[in-house]
């Protein structure tokens, strides 16, 4: 509820009402589920605004989850749990008296060294009478995370008016946790460093900016976000040069302001919660995972679950599975950015356990620099000596046939891909994720060399899962298989039904061809023709229909025509396509001209899960596949 309503309210709290309910009720008749936020009030100090937003609920059916803030308005610390009580005592009546129904209560911001007092405390705020009605009402306290609030580098540019005169524009987005001004000699500003912090540094103090600089590169001080320089001042040609020839990245801004408007508007900058800051979109969805029971607040909501499965949904699912998998994922790239941001994601949400390839200094220093926490990641030099010589000598071992020697295996398993590898084959990781920086080939090629096919299947191959805006499709294969035989596509088939299954999607089989049913002849349908009934010969318990179109497989009027009478037409959900002009085209297709969220492509048929990254992949991209390897992974172990 916002200004509209609230003015409405103003004109007569009854006419706002039935405003509202009326809305709402055109809303509720779209949708499975309707979250309302209530209107923006600072503080539960304020009981009309409660009580009000009290009845809001009542009227509309609404069961309230009450959100208190665990800080002091002021922002001078944490709320003691009897401040917590006191609060509760205020706002928990309001909703007693307007009949609205109590679903529980958070407390957000909390003290992190009082969580389990605070939850203790609150309850006896609850009235007997709403307790008898509803018992166990849960409470949950989410800790206070300083960083959640801290400014990024380019809201504080904005918010000095400034302009960034040195440094990488892709550092902007890491978060400013602190603000040193420079006011005193070089010594003491070196000495109030701290790490994330912005420093302010007016502009004709040029022995402070080199001193900060070099700080900042040095290890033995905090690495800090940037440096903003106050004043207008130009930096003369001399320093100019001389900055313009050190290796650093570190964000440079400068700003007309004087000191004290530039400190005082640094200062009253809060950081904001949206979707571009991945790193605090990413903590805040941990925090709220680990402190509040989800599965008890979905129970008492008591929300019907619908068949519909959305992209987010899938992705949501993917990183739950994921998560309970507890799997170990070597990242090859430890160069490129895209990985670390990912990998700051996956660590910080708990999706599995990192280890990333790359010279360690290099690697580290370059998250610090993006802002990336990869403290819990391991992270190993494809040239560590002891692993080298291990590596080298299985190499050797399991490429003997091909006259391979030691020598020569010792060069190969330095190379990122081959290194990763390794550490799976030999139990080191439980899968790998590479590709965003190398091509298909040279990341998957090492798999089929060192890891080699599951038992009983003959081909590696590929699906993407199409997470359309209703349902999940499997599409197989996209790409690795130019132009497979008869029998290599029945094992893609059979293949990719497996890892619908895995991934919770019903296996109805389409073999696709440009024909259905008896109505074509030639090569290529006889091609799918046979490849289906070899599926029906290996694995009599798949539903599989082909050769049929796309449409027939898919749109259940067409299918109504071309093929009443069978059980995959019209409801397919695995698409197995006759080679990989067809396949690559028409993933690339869909996903383009429907909206698709295509993951992939999910390599199968490795003893070990190897997953390859479209080298144009997006963070997000990187996230679902290491959470995707690490279900493979589960699934070899459980089988």
């Amino acid at each position: 509820m916002r200004g509209r309503h609230l003015r409405r309210r103003a004109r007569g709290p009854e006419a706002a009402l039935s405003r509202i309910v009326e809305r709402y009720k055109a809303v509720e008749a779209k949708c499975d589920a309707v979250v309302i936020v209530g209107s923006d009030y600072t503080d539960v100090g304020s009981p009309t605004e409660l009580s009000f937003n009290a009845r809001i609920a009542a009227n509309l059916g609404a069961p309230v989850l009450l959100v208190l803030t665990g800080r002091r308005s002021d922002e001078s610390g944490g709320r003691s749990p009897d401040e917590m009580r006191q609060i509760a005592d205020l706002a928990v009546p309001e909703l007693v008296t307007a009949h609205a129904g109590l679903l529980g209560i958070v407390v957000n911001r909390a003290d992190p060294d009082q969580l389990d007092a605070i939850t203790s405390a609150i309850p006896a705020a609850i009235p007997a009478s709403l307790q008898a009605r509803t018992p166990h009402v849960p409470v949950w306290a989410i800790p206070e995370d300083a960083f959640l609030v801290a400014p990024t580098v380019a809201e504080l540019l904005d918010a000095v008016d400034g302009t960034l005169v040195k440094g990488d524009a892709a550092l902007l987005s890491r978060e400013a946790l602190g603000v040193v001004v420079s006011a005193m000699s070089m010594e003491n500003v070196l000495a109030r460093l701290t790490e994330g912090a912005i420093v302010v540094i007016p502009g004709d103090r040029s022995e402070v900016l080199l001193g900060v600089l070099t700080a900042h590169a040095s290890e033995t001080f905090p690495t800090v976000a940037g440096i903003v320089l106050n004043g207008g001042f130009a930096l003369s040609p001399t320093i100019e040069t001389l900055v313009s020839g050190l290796d650093q990245t570190l964000p440079i801004i400068s700003t007309e302001l004087g000191t004290y408007e530039t400190a005082k508007r640094i200062t009253q900058t809060r950081g904001r919660l949206s979707p571009e800051s991945a790193r605090k979109m990413d903590i805040a969805l941990a925090a709220f995972e680990q402190h509040v029971d989800t599965s008890r607040l979905l129970e008492l909501l008591d929300v019907s679950r619908s068949d519909v499965v959305t992209p987010l949904m899938f992705e949501f699912g993917l990183i739950e599975r994921a998560r309970k998998a507890g799997k170990r994922i070597v990242l090859p790239e430890g160069t490129d950015d895209r990985v670390l941001r990912a990998a700051g994601t996956i660590l910080s949400r708990g999706i599995a356990d990192v280890t990333i390839l790359g010279e360690e200094i290099e690697v580290r220093s370059r998250a610090i620099g993006l802002g990336i926490d990869i403290g819990r990641a391991t992270v190993l030099s494809p040239f560590d000596a002891v692993l080298r010589e291990r590596f080298a000598e299985e190499y050797v071992r399991l490429r003997a046939h091909k006259g391979m020697v030691l020598d020569i295996a010792r060069e190969t398993v330095t190379d990122v891909s081959y290194f990763g590898t390794m550490m799976v084959q030999l139990g080191l990781a439980d899968g790998m994720v590479s590709g965003a920086a190398h091509t298909t080939a040279h990341t998957i090629r090492p798999g089929f060399e060192i890891i080699k096919t599951t038992d009983g299947v003959s081909v590696v191959s590929s699906v993407f899962l199409m997470a359309l805006a209703d349902r999940v499709l499997v599409y197989g294969d996209c790409a690795v298989n130019p132009d497979p035989t008869a029998d290599q596509l029945a094992d893609i088939a059979i293949s990719s039904a497996a890892t619908a299954a895995q991934f919770g999607i019903e296996p109805r089989i389409a073999m696709l061809s440009y024909s259905t049913g008896e109505s074509g002849a030639g090569a290529d349908v006889e091609k799918v023709r046979q490849a289906t009934a070899r599926v029906r010969e290996l694995r009599p318990d798949l539903a599989v229909e082909g050769p049929i179109q796309y449409d027939a497989a898919a749109d259940a009027a067409v299918a109504a025509t071309k093929m009443p009478d069978s059980q995959v037409a019209g409801r397919a959900t695995v698409f197995i396509f006759p080679d990989l002009n067809t396949g690559n085209n028409t993933y690339k297709a869909v996903q383009r001209s429907a909206g698709a969220v295509a993951i992939g492509p999910v390599l199968q048929g490795l003893r070990k899960p190897i997953n390859d990254l479209s080298r144009g992949a997006l963070v997000q991209d990187i996230v679902n596949t290491v959470a995707i390897t690490a279900i493979q992974a589960e699934g070899i172990d459980a089988g």
